[in-house]
């Protein structure tokens, strides 16, 4: 019988894939997207540094949403991450899929972050 490997674990071996030439720096600082089947979760990262700079999800306490893992939530997200973003001065940055396909939640954070002023 042949064992099929969990979506996850291909997840993860692709995202080590993508995080070997993707590195977040002070000057253009990388985007983490986290999916999980309930919530959604984006930082601003900068790896050289080892410091988070910006981070925004779905569970946060002014956050009220019945629902946090719809596509409107991960809008939201996005919109919310981009704001704190400009707040700090980052306009740039390079997006982090994490393994995940551009499709659905990721794409709908993604788009909400580019129309509220990041750039990537």
């Amino acid at each position: 019988m042949i064992k099929k490997t969990s979506r996850n674990k291909m997840r993860q071996k692709r995202h080590l894939r993508i995080r070997k030439n993707v590195v977040g720096t002070p000057i253009k600082p990388r985007l983490s997207v986290y999916r999980s089947s309930n919530n959604m979760f984006a930082q601003i990262i900068d790896d050289i540094n080892g410091v988070t700079l910006v981070s925004a999800s779905t569970n946060e306490k002014d956050n009220k949403f019945a629902n946090g893992g719809n596509i409107e939530a991960a809008a939201a997200v996005g919109t919310l991450l981009a704001e704190r973003a400009t707040k700090k001065d980052i306009t740039k940055v390079i997006f982090d899929r994490s393994g995940y396909i551009y499709h659905g939640r990721v794409k709908a954070l993604a788009e909400a972050a580019r129309a509220a002023g990041l750039e990537f």
